[in-house]
């Protein structure tokens, strides 16, 4: 049907929360209803009665790698975008580091060529910087791609911008929205070679956060937020993970005033160090997850305003990938099933308000990103719904799994709140664990 109300949801958006209906025609939310009065939605109109449900705007999900081209044997987009609206996620920002490295336009558009005919979500890809494409850079069209992404710091993928001249040339010229992984390359191999030293080759995996420490993270963050003030450019710093670097931030100035932005995920939010005996290599990220008390500076300052988007940083690898000591396993774990679930677990816990979850998850990626009509629940803009019930725990289990890789960090937590329906422009693509697998999500499109 091209008509759809969704009707007594608790609708959750800019900041309130309120009994009320929605409808969409097509791929458009046509009005906003506040309260439970009857709205005559007209004839031919799908009926939903979401009552005692969740009525959310789809989750933009600003930094994933869904390993297509090149790495499909771990995912690939139509995997993990199946994954990413079974929780809740409508939008996705994919990383470049695949094979080949997407660091022309020509291979970046083979990739939006791929999505067009498999991603359940809408999309963006970002173009890679290496120390020597600055002049392809420069060809983005800012209405069509997200930004361009910079290792400032090796990671899974060899993508390490370490000339200066390159660096600040990016930061002088390019004028897309710059976002980088920052960790420190000479403190990581200071640490490598210290610890190697006093304890040998085999270092279970809770030295991790010793050799990808938080010097490493402050150094190199603290360098990029350099070159951005200098240059007056645009930077969003991805993955944020020490107290220490909270302090390179401004919470004193609304999200659509700032130049420079940051991003935390959920797997820094929900584990610290002392989770490296239970989990193991399942938990074993870059950056890595740090002490208790690193993680409680990132969950103020997401309260706070100084971190302003939740992420995933969603990275899967086989199960086999992840076997070994701290320098043979591979960094990285999915994570787009479950984030929405996780961060609504943090709110059941009180740990966040699902205001707080909702606008950092939502509506920040959209401002942050300028995303044309996405990422609020609003008349005129896209249908990009997720409809929850909040009291309807389950079990994360290997038969619950929508990876490709087909293991979860999350596996055997139990979790409050499911995900009933993901709409992505106005298709209702999941439903209680069932897939539209006709309708395609569509390329983001940005303002400029």
């Amino acid at each position: 049907m091209s008509k759809q109300i969704i009707r007594n949801a608790t609708i959750v958006n800019e900041q309130e929360s309120f009994v009320g209906s929605v409808l969409i025609e097509n791929d458009i939310i046509i009005t906003v209803h506040k309260g439970n009065e009857w709205v005559d939605a007209g004839q031919d109109c799908l009926e939903i009665d979401a009552t005692g449900l969740l009525l959310l705007p789809g989750v933009i999900d600003d930094q994933v790698h869904f390993r297509e081209p090149g790495l499909t044997h771990k995912g690939d987009i139509y995997s993990e975008s199946k994954a990413a609206v079974a929780g809740g996620i409508t939008s996705f920002f994919e990383m470049p580091n695949t094979k080949p490295q997407a660091t022309t336009i020509e291979l970046l558009e083979e990739k939006f060529e791929i999505a067009s005919s498999s991603s359940f979500a809408n999309y963006s890809f970002l173009m890679g910087v290496t120390n020597d494409n600055i002049d392809e850079l420069k060809k983005i069209n800012p209405r069509y791609v997200a930004g361009v992404k910079m290792f400032m710091g090796s990671s899974t993928g060899n993508m390490l911008v370490d000339n200066k001249q390159t660096l600040n040339r990016v930061f002088e010229e390019i004028p897309s929205l710059i976002v980088t992984h920052c960790e420190d390359e000479s403190t990581i191999k200071a640490n490598i070679s210290r610890y190697k030293s006093l304890l040998g080759e085999d270092l279970p995996v809770k030295y991790h956060p010793l050799i990808r420490n938080d010097e490493a993270c402050y150094k190199s963050s603290a360098y990029a937020v350099e070159l951005a003030t200098k240059y007056n450019s645009r930077l969003h710093v991805f993955h944020l993970s020490s107290a220490k670097e909270m302090s390179l931030f401004r919470s004193d100035i609304p999200l659509k005033e700032k130049r420079i932005t940051a991003e935390v995920c959920v797997h820094h939010l929900w584990f610290n160090d002392s989770d490296y005996e239970k989990y193991g290599n399942r938990i074993k990220w870059n950056p890595s997850i740090k002490s208790e008390n690193d993680r409680l500076a990132l969950i103020e300052a997401v309260k706070s305003g100084k971190i302003d988007v939740i992420a995933t940083d969603h990275a899967p690898h086989l199960w086999s990938e992840k076997q070994g000591n701290c320098f043979q396993a591979a960094s990285g774990g999915p994570l787009v099933q479950h984030s929405l679930v996780a961060m609504l677990q943090m709110v059941k816990n009180g740990v966040f308000n699902i205001e707080q979850v909702v606008d950092k998850m939502c509506h920040a990626p959209a401002q942050l990103f300028k995303i044309e009509k996405r990422g609020y629940i609003r008349q005129g803009y896209f249908a990009d719904l997720v409809l929850v019930d909040p009291d309807r725990p389950w079990i994360v289990t290997q038969d619950n799994i929508l990876y490709k890789c087909g293991w979860s960090p999350f596996e055997n937590i139990q979790f409050s709140s499911s995900v009933i329906s993901t709409w992505v422009n106005g298709v209702r693509v999941y439903h209680n664990g069932s897939f539209d697998e006709v309708s395609k999500g569509k390329r983001l499109v940005f303002e400029v």
